[in-house]
């Protein structure tokens, strides 16, 4: 097992890894920038190494530094949360150089997955169903021009680089495609630094759907269920739950082993996620894998009763799976919801609201796991991700973790100078009728927009 890890991240998750490193016996050393100096990952640690000041490009997507870091404090390990170099197959390769380890897939693996157009290829040739589209990354109109007429409107183009729900379009007619087609690839180039896209075909009314995969390096594979996440804005999550409510039956079953075969074909290792749509007539599609832990697995953790973050790092260490598919079938329980909690204004287009917080009560009772690296006194910089917290809950059923969740959301209390959150928003989506039957979609949010919700 490992002696010391570094963290290379912030917020929540590197709070979040730090105390499970801690439970494990490992000593963990948090790298952060100017602005996190004082934050709750850095107070908790056994270490911290300052990477460079506040924008993200001079610190915590500062590769050298990082790497810098990890070799003074002696790390045999980095791991790298999500977002940010979370699935950086160059910072996987220089770490194994300097003697490391990735706690992530192999480098190899991970970047012939993190090229999304490549990976619509590979798990097609494995066997999983994708959406009509571009077989490869595109850089030139005419191609894009030829796959439209191929696939027909709408349809959607993707940075061939992308994730957290950015770098994405939606054309709904051929005449608006070359201006979609030139933002989208300027977009990709400036937030991805690769200016390659594909086209796939986009379905207006559906269901994302996403399935939790374990592999280790000795050929085992295993999912822990599938989460809904079809509440976003922006293609970025607001609710996720688990197990996803009202899939046809077999569908979740299906999706499951899909994933562990397709993981398996490329010899993928650790945790990691394979994305579905679920179109209305209960058909699902693979779109891409995010090859780090998701910022929903708690409610995967809640249901299931799993550390995934210690099963991550145990992988990463070389050792073999202690789960079977049977035991995790066996031990799945409940129903898990989570809310994210951001510095934001839903009323101006979920615009981020970034200040000095003065007050911070999280809720607490019964199956209520409030994840976060706020406090009173802590500023929100407008130079990350505006996300405050993470609010979990579980109940036996969803009826129940409904109920819960808007208990816990009503006791949580965020108050600050230029700081608003999203939580009664939230809420309002919780007492949605769509929502509570079970038949929104991803456009959920933008109809109770259009509503003046």
């Amino acid at each position: 097992m490992f002696t010391t890890v570094l963290i290379a991240n912030r917020g929540e998750i590197a709070l979040r890894v730090a105390r499970t490193c801690r439970e494990m016996g490992i000593r963990t050393v948090v790298a952060h920038s100017t602005a996190d100096r004082d934050s709750a990952p850095v107070r908790f640690a056994d270490d911290a190494r300052h990477i460079g000041p506040t924008p993200a490009k001079r610190s915590y997507l500062n590769l050298a530094a990082i790497v810098e870091a990890a070799v003074q404090c002696e790390a045999d390990a980095i791991h790298p949360g999500y977002g940010f170099l979370s699935e950086d197959a160059d910072l996987a390769e220089v770490a194994a150089q300097h003697g490391m380890t990735f706690i992530g897939p192999r480098p190899d693996v991970m970047a012939r997955l993190s090229d999304k157009a490549a990976a619509r290829t590979v798990m097609a040739e494995a066997g999983l169903p994708v959406l009509p589209g571009s077989a490869t990354a595109i850089t030139a109109l005419a191609e894009a021009e030829a796959v439209a007429e191929e696939i027909g409107f709408p349809l959607i183009i993707k940075a061939a680089a992308g994730g957290g729900g950015r770098g994405m379009t939606v054309v709904w007619d051929r005449r608006h495609l070359p201006r979609a087609f030139a933002e989208t690839r300027a977009s990709a180039q400036t937030v991805f630094n690769d200016g390659r896209v594909y086209l796939e075909r986009y379905l207006e009314v559906a269901r994302h759907v996403e399935v939790q995969v374990l592999c280790d390096d000795h050929g085992n594979g295993v999912h822990l269920g599938e989460r809904d996440c079809s509440v976003q804005r922006r293609h970025q999550k607001l609710i996720e739950e688990a197990p996803a409510p009202e899939l046809p039956p077999g569908l979740a079953d299906r999706m499951g082993r899909a994933a562990v075969q397709g993981a398996l074909a490329v010899g993928y290792t650790g945790v990691g996620t394979f994305e579905f749509l679920v179109d209305a007539d209960g058909s699902a599609y693979f779109m891409e894998i995010n090859c780090r832990i998701q910022v929903e697995h708690p409610v995967t953790e809640m249901i299931y009763g799993v550390d995934l973050i210690r099963e991550q790092i145990a992988v990463a260490a070389g050792r073999p799976l202690t789960l079977t598919q049977e035991d995790l079938d066996a031990r799945r329980r409940g129903v898990a919801i989570e809310c994210r909690i951001n510095a934001e204004d839903p009323a101006r287009d979920f615009r981020p609201t970034p200040g000095l917080i003065t007050e911070f009560e999280p809720p607490g009772g019964p199956f209520t796991r409030v994840d976060t690296h706020c406090r009173a006194g802590w500023t929100v910089t407008p130079d990350y991700d505006p996300l405050l917290a993470k609010l979990i809950v579980w109940a036996d059923d969803r009826d129940q973790a409904l109920a819960r969740m808007d208990r816990a959301l009503s006791e949580f209390h965020i108050a600050g100078r230029g700081v608003q959150t999203s939580r009664d928003f939230l809420r309002d989506v919780l007492a949605h009728p769509h929502f509570r039957r079970a038949k929104h979609s991803t456009s959920l949010v933008d109809q109770m927009r259009v509503a003046g919700m």
